[in-house]
């Protein structure tokens, strides 16, 4: 049986900064913990698809920038380029590998961003971390998140991006805009949901990390009613 869709954001909490870092993590996650993306599962399911992915993975890490404009918050994404050989026109975070002169997870985030869309670290404010993200295409992805002023301005990289654009982060929360979808890996199916906004489809990893940082979000807001 798939899981049941997760419940939706509870209408009495309202969002704020602290509350946010406060559902973070300050550090990247051990590896054993990388499978916070998928729906809750049953541990066997969840056991079959973990050996159905990479055993490792090549250190990559992605920005989750979250922008707050009087008191809301949005999630900054962007589209790849339609002319990319991977992952062609999907919704992503700015992210890519780990490099060598990258000090940590934040600081390999921050200059994917700013190669891709130009955004200046200088803009962006540490908030934490979500746990890794093993991805079937062989990266473990740390989503590094960050707050970035509301003034922002961006430089996209035509050759790797086609746009970037924001979406509510109550949009996203709200159960009502999940779409169930079987996934297969190998000889195991399970579901993940997809989020359609102002007709652009996230999903894959993208999603998978947008879900990760609700089900904290849910989670912290559990803790303080």
């Amino acid at each position: 049986m798939p899981p049941r869709p997760p419940e939706g954001w509870p209408g009495t909490v309202r969002l704020d900064r602290e509350m946010i870092k406060r559902a973070l993590r300050p550090r990247p996650s051990p590896p054993e913990e990388d499978m916070e993306w998928l729906p809750e599962t049953a541990p066997e399911l969840r056991a079959r698809v973990r050996r159905a992915l990479p055993a490792t993975g090549v250190a990559a890490a992605v920005l989750v920038p979250v922008v707050e404009r009087d008191g809301e918050f949005s999630l900054l994404l962007t589209q790849r380029a339609s002319t990319l050989r991977d992952h062609a026109g999907q919704i992503a975070f700015p992210g890519g590998r780990i490099e060598p002169q990258d000090r940590d997870p934040w600081t390999a985030a921050l200059r994917e961003a700013h190669e891709e869309i130009g955004l200046e670290a200088s803009r962006v404010e540490f908030a934490g971390y979500l746990p890794d993200h093993l991805i079937v295409t062989g990266f473990r992805v740390t989503p590094a998140v960050g707050f970035v002023a509301p003034d922002y301005r961006l430089r996209v990289a035509a050759g790797e991006v086609e746009e970037a654009f924001e979406v509510p982060l109550a949009f996203l929360f709200d159960a009502s805009n999940l779409r169930e979808r079987e996934r297969r890996l190998g000889e195991t199916s399970f579901a993940v949901y997809d989020i359609t906004y102002d007709g652009r489809r996230i999903w894959g990893a993208t999603a998978g990390m947008v879900m990760t940082l609700r089900r904290m979000m849910l989670a912290r807001a559990r803790d303080l009613r």
